[in-house]
């Protein structure tokens, strides 16, 4: 079983939040290829995991083949898209969270103990969830785009409020798995952070979610 520690932020009166994610943040790496011989391809993607008093931050950096992001709108098709997830529980909860978004900061966030049932989260738990992105050579994406080859470099920080997991403060442990994918990109892709021992591409499958330890 992985385990990734979310190291408590607690100078950010003393420097920006990048600077302090990139010195104590915990990295990670998205590595995994579960199902080589349907989906060999799996971009670099790594990134740094932290928390403050109230909320968790997962600050992805993707380098890879291809940038697909069809959905500008929160609560659409984000997985078909280049797309970085998060999916965490709470432990003793049946329900785990998934957080999905693409370059472009758009996100599906839902909750639920299986694919088959799962709840959007309502418009304020949308609202306070912090997505920083950016795409290097593109200053904005305000027009669906599907490049197709080239290697393309982006990043996008989400910032988690306890609140929206339904916790008052931080808990010592969480469970979760981050993930890669790109469905409908011309290299589609299913990597993952914690292996997963299905025989088909399955991100809805907490039995191999890993451990996350909150500092």
């Amino acid at each position: 079983m992985k385990t990734l520690e979310f190291p408590l932020l607690c100078n950010l009166d003393e420097m920006d939040l990048d600077t302090a994610v990139e010195t104590y943040g915990q990295v990670f790496r998205v590595q995994e290829v579960n199902w080589p011989s349907e989906y060999p391809y799996a971009p670099l993607c790594a990134g740094r995991a932290a928390r403050t008093e109230d909320s968790l931050m997962v600050d992805f950096r993707v380098s890879g083949l291809d940038l697909r992001v069809q959905n500008l709108s929160d609560k659409g098709r984000i997985w078909e898209d280049s797309a970085c997830e998060f999916f965490v529980q709470v432990p003793g909860s049946e329900e785990y969270f998934n957080f999905e978004v693409n370059p472009a900061g758009r996100l599906v966030a839902s909750r639920g103990t299986g694919r088959a049932d799962r709840k959007p989260l309502d418009d304020e738990a949308f609202g306070s969830i912090v997505r920083i992105c950016s795409v290097e050579g593109l200053p904005t994406l305000t027009e669906p785009v599907d490049y197709r080859g080239g290697i393309w470099n982006w990043r996008v920080m989400l910032i988690i409020p306890f609140a929206v997991l339904g916790l008052d403060e931080a808990p010592a442990a969480l469970k979760g798995n981050i993930y890669k994918c790109g469905d409908l990109t011309a290299h589609p892709h299913f990597v993952t952070w914690s292996p997963v021992g299905t025989p088909a591409p399955d991100f809805h499958r907490p039995e191999f979610f890993g451990d996350f330890i909150l500092e």
